[in-house]
């Protein structure tokens, strides 16, 4: 819960992963993408990535992910101004899913360069 009284750093990480939390309940999208994210590291290590494609992939990760709770954010605060339909809150809304799309579409891109390249590299393509 936001304090304007000056905060702590233990009460600021307190709120961070209180946020995280909240930002992961009952979201089935945020769950959606968790799940490739750990397909992703499974993948990276069976492939045997090398640290800067670990770092790339990482990035990316953390990139869909954050994009995703930002997103949760607000859908979050849209709830709380209204619960009635409102054409500039939906639209800010769309925006926000937009972003987490562009973000997943762009992080498969990179996966997609980074294992295709790996998996070449095996069957001499």
């Amino acid at each position: 819960m936001y304090d304007s009284k000056k905060r702590s750093w233990t009460q600021k990480f307190r709120d961070a992963f209180r946020g995280v939390r909240e930002g992961v309940r009952g979201q089935s999208s945020f769950f959606v993408h968790f799940f490739f994210a750990m397909v992703t590291i499974v993948a990276g290590f069976v492939l045997e990535v090398n640290s800067g494609e670990w770092c790339i992939l990482l990035i990316c990760i953390a990139g869909v992910l954050g994009a995703e709770m930002f997103n949760s954010a607000l859908e979050s605060m849209a709830r709380a101004i209204t619960d009635q339909a409102n054409p500039h809150l939906g639209r800010a809304l769309d925006i926000g899913s937009a972003a987490v799309l562009l973000a997943a579409a762009g992080s498969v891109v990179v996966g997609a360069i980074v294992f295709l390249n790996k998996l070449g590299g095996f069957w001499g393509w």
